[in-house]
Order: structure tokens, then C-alpha cells, then sequence
């Protein structure tokens, strides 16, 4: 099953936990310091809450959370076949899970991520992911306003 990811700036965590909790009628699968994410059933969606990242209430990036690395794989070689620039990660480890992901900016510069959990990883407190990326291969992903999740 596929599903869209939104991934939201948030100034307390704790508060928009609680907000999106009653929301969607479920609590976060993930808390980290700074993080939490939810696997809402219904609709299908991914939210990702980072705190101290961007403007409060903005959004951070969008990503499509898919089953397997093929699956990534398979997205990479369409983009590229319909002619968009994108950025490969493999094994990356982000958002206290290691992934495997492509990226790709809309015409607006709005990264969105493709990618697929192969496992969780924890990180030193208040850190998203465990190397700093190459900023023109990450397509945004990983600057002072942007995490990778």
C-alpha cells in the first residue's frame, strides 16, 4: 500500500501532537524529541511534525511512502524517463528510520520524496538524520528548513 506523506513545521510538539491525535482519531506510531509521525489508516496518509524546523505551520516537503525499494527504483527510471532531474538516496538513515528514496522538485521548488522504510534508527536527540546531504543532490532536502523524513 502506498500512501501520501505531508510533513509539517510545527513550534510544540507536544500541542500539535495532541491536535493531530484527535484528528485523525490515532496516536503517532514514532515520538522522537522534535519528531513524530502518524500512519493514519484512513484517508492513507504518512504526517511527519518537525519541531524547530521552518515557519510554525508551514510545510516542510511531501513524499509518497511505497512497499518496497523496487518500487523506488521504478519511480527514479519514470521521472527520469519523463525528463525530471531527480536525487537518489540509498540506505540513508533520516527520520529515526533508514530509507531507501528518490527526490524530485515540483516547478515551484516543493521537494517531494519517494521512498520506503527498511528499518528504524535512532539518532542523537534533536538530529533527523544521520550525514549531512549533498544540498544539490538532496534537492532541498536536509537545509536549515527542510528534513527528510
Amino acid at each position: 500500500m502506498s500512501r501520501v506523506q505531508l510533513a509539517l513545521n510545527v513550534d510544540d510538539l507536544d500541542t500539535a501532537i495532541a491536535f493531530y491525535s484527535r484528528l485523525f482519531d490515532t496516536a503517532p506510531a514514532k515520538v522522537r524529541p522534535g519528531y513524530a509521525n502518524f500512519a493514519v489508516a484512513e484517508p492513507p496518509l504518512k504526517l511527519i511534525l518537525l519541531e524547530g524546523l521552518g515557519d510554525p505551520g508551514t510545510l516542510n516537503h511531501l513524499g509518497v511512502e511505497v512497499e518496497t525499494t523496487d518500487d523506488v527504483t521504478a519511480t527514479d527510471q519514470r521521472l527520469r524517463d519523463e525528463g525530471l532531474a531527480t536525487a537518489v538516496e540509498e540506505n540513508v538513515a533520516c527520520c529515526y528510520a533508514r530509507q531507501d528514496k528518490v527526490w524530485v522538485d515540483d516547478p515551484a521548488g516543493t521537494p517531494w520524496e519517494i521512498y520506503t522504510v527498511l528499518g528504524d534508527v535512532e539518532h542523537p536527540i534533536g538530529e533527523l538524520r544521520g550525514v549531512e546531504p549533498d544540498p544539490a543532490a538532496a534537492l532541498g532536502c536536509g537545509t536549515s528548513d527542510q528534513a527528510c523524513c
